[in-house]
């Protein structure tokens, strides 16, 4: 029975998970000005758009 549930799931709405397949999440590590120790920025940025978001 879980596993029909589980099934149902998934296949619910198949173009949103397609589309969140476009997404990735970005990590991205920054020198603190202040303290001079490094930090994280983590963002989710579409796939076409990861070298930009690296460049800035």
């Amino acid at each position: 029975m879980a596993k029909a549930a589980k099934t149902a799931i998934k296949t619910k709405d198949q173009k949103a998970a397609a589309e969140a397949k476009n997404w990735t999440k970005v990590v991205r590590t920054v020198r603190s000005p202040k303290s001079g120790s490094y930090t994280f920025k983590e963002s989710i940025v579409h796939k076409d758009k990861i070298k930009e978001f690296l460049a800035s």
